[in-house]
């Protein structure tokens, strides 16, 4: 296990997992923390695995928010730069090479929501509780918030969430999209590697593609969308693993994929 200020991540098989460890702050999110997120995914980025899975320690919280003790006494420069901070982390986990599993196991308030929605599914226990709660705050959303909530669950039910701050159960967040799966709490980190290693199972490259042409093409025209993912189809044909799905699938064997 590496642990590097309050984050630990470990690796099973194929599966990183991801632990971000301040249980007495429920987790919440300092530049301290920001910053470990930040070092540690630039080298998981490189390690040999095939999902990465992100959770909070114990079972009251992900992650309960953003510390109001330290952005409580930021001027407006400094607060730009703790937003930017946690921007560039989310953002590095949304484009992360391999798929993202959140597994929500408890509180994820502002800053955890935002974290949650920049993974690409979001696994919760019932006992989770989403929201943007930070206009009661005096401020906004600010690791990506306003941009990513509406486009997860439409602009009227964020406006609604994020105008009203209001904080929804684990039930309402699967039932408007932001939730793919929500367990019993002692399921949950069992459904979540379950899930992973099903994805992890499968063509590396393949995965890896999807996940690109999908983010990527959301933001294009659905002409432009669909020519990328012609071109992508096509350049999966000329790797070892489309030869050996496919081969495999003839033969009536299990594949055996080399990320080649």
């Amino acid at each position: 296990m590496t642990t590097l200020s309050c984050v630990d991540y470990k690796k099973e098989e194929k599966v990183g997992l991801l632990t971000i460890n301040r249980p007495k702050s429920l987790n919440a999110l300092n530049s301290e923390v920001l910053e470990a997120l930040d070092i540690l995914l630039e080298k998981i980025e490189t390690d040999d695995i095939h999902v990465l899975v992100i959770t909070g320690s114990g079972e009251k919280s992900f992650v309960a928010g953003a510390d109001i003790t330290e952005m409580s006494d930021m001027g407006t420069m400094e607060a730009c730069r703790f937003s930017e901070k946690g921007n560039r982390v989310f953002k590095k986990i949304e484009n992360f090479r391999i798929p993202v599993i959140a597994a929500v196991n408890g509180f994820a308030l502002g800053g955890g929501c935002e974290l949650a929605l920049s993974a690409d599914i979001r696994i919760a226990s019932y006992n989770a509780k989403f929201g943007q709660p930070e206009v009661g705050l005096g401020i906004i959303p600010g690791f990506g918030g306003t941009q990513r909530l509406a486009r997860t669950v439409g602009m009227a039910k964020a406006k609604e969430l994020i105008f009203s701050g209001k904080v929804i159960s684990a039930e309402e967040a699967e039932r408007i999209g932001l939730v793919n799966t929500i367990v019993e709490q002692e399921e949950l980190m069992t459904t979540t590697l379950s899930l992973a290693k099903k994805i992890a199972a499968q063509a590396p490259l393949a995965v890896e593609m999807g996940k690109k042409v999908m983010n990527e093409g959301i933001n294009m025209t659905i002409g432009q969308g669909l020519d990328y993912e012609v071109t992508s189809f096509g350049a999966l044909f000329s790797t070892e693993d489309q030869k050996e799905g496919m081969y495999a699938f003839v033969e009536k064997r299990k594949a055996k994929f080399e990320s080649r």
